[in-house]
């Protein structure tokens, strides 16, 4: 079968940051499936692995953690899916990615996939959407069905990106007060769209823009760029016992003391967790997806893909890294070959 990946750690613009190789297709054992990749996207984290790194690999890494397809065939274990099921993923950290033909994932991480969306639309959405959900529902402790939620406010950093612009959806879905921040005339639009009911700008003091707005503190905070930049702000205006989650990497590292006098909670979120460890609640993943494609056919909640490029290919997928590199991308790019 046709993959393609990286053997080196290469800017994007080089001639062999991606290259198409040829492998054998895998067998699915145990509780794999083997999935036909029809769509698939980029996410910062494809942009990190591929960039960031040193010295020349023996084989090459494919990468990818996003994908529509169907299942071909399945392991002797398997019992959420047949072959010939439409499915969606994010995959796992420490297996083979995406961009490829076929792929292993284990069903315990994959949903089956929207019936109302195009391939794209579907194959853009696993990764934000887990990330999006198990931050606020798990991390954060917000009960999605609780009608006090209405009294309750969360502050999401980043609410144009990927996981912004489904958490900004599923938070306001869930009731709450919904804080955004952007700061184009454009991301503004994109996150008023997705339920914000106000929109700070994060290149400004946060303190001074959420108080504009009348609230002092507020319940949940939820950080998805420039944590250290943020944290002082992250500290000022969590609500005393309140929450925050922060999915992005930080160089210098927080200080966590500043929370002690609120007795604020600090929380990471990192989607692969449940199938890095292979932890009891992995089948989680199964039916967070599951219930994620009800709400998009339903129409509760809508595809974030903002640009797509058509086929699955080195070039497109060279032009979809770009992309995301420019940290201005609004929503999702996907690649798909539908």
């Amino acid at each position: 079968m046709k993959a393609i990946g990286f053997t080196k750690h290469l800017p994007i613009n080089d001639p062999n940051s991606l290259e198409e190789f040829t492998e054998e297709v895998p067998n699915p054992a145990g509780h794999d499936l083997l999935v036909k990749v029809i769509a698939t996207s980029v996410n910062p984290v494809d942009v990190g692995v591929r960039g960031h790194g040193r010295g020349t690999l023996k084989q090459p890494k494919v990468i990818g953690w996003d994908a529509y397809g169907i299942v071909e065939q399945i392991g002797d274990e398997v019992s959420l899916f047949k072959p010939g099921d439409k499915v969606f993923y994010a995959g796992s950290f420490i297996r083979s990615g995406s961009d490829s033909a076929y792929q292993l994932v284990d069903e315990r991480i994959v949903g089956h996939a929207p019936t109302k969306l195009t391939a794209a639309e579907i194959g853009a959405m696993p990764l934000t959407s887990l990330t999006a959900w198990e931050a606020l529902f798990e991390r954060l402790g917000i009960d999605k069905a609780r009608e006090q939620n209405a009294r309750q406010t969360i502050l999401i950093i980043n609410g144009s990106g990927g996981v912004g612009s489904i958490a900004t959806q599923l938070a306001h879905l869930a009731g709450l007060k919904v804080i955004a921040s952007a700061s184009r005339p454009e991301t503004i639009k994109w996150v008023l769209q997705n339920g914000a009911d106000y929109t700070v700008n994060h290149h400004k003091n946060l303190v001074t823009e959420v108080r504009k707005l009348g609230f002092h503190y507020v319940d949940y905070i939820l950080n998805l760029n420039d944590l250290d930049g943020h944290w002082n702000e992250i500290i000022e205006l969590i609500k005393p016992e309140g929450a925050v989650c922060a999915i992005t990497e930080n160089k210098r590292g927080i200080d966590l003391q500043k929370l002690t006098k609120k007795a604020a909670s600090f929380n990471w979120e990192w989607m692969y967790t449940k199938s890095y460890y292979h932890t009891d609640d992995m089948i989680t993943q199964h039916q967070i997806l599951d219930e994620v494609a009800s709400l998009l056919d339903n129409g509760d909640i809508h595809s974030t893909v903002t640009k797509v490029l058509r086929p699955i290919n080195v070039a497109n997928l060279k032009r979809a890294h770009a992309l995301v590199e420019t940290n201005h991308e609004i929503g999702k790019v996907a690649i798909s070959n539908e």
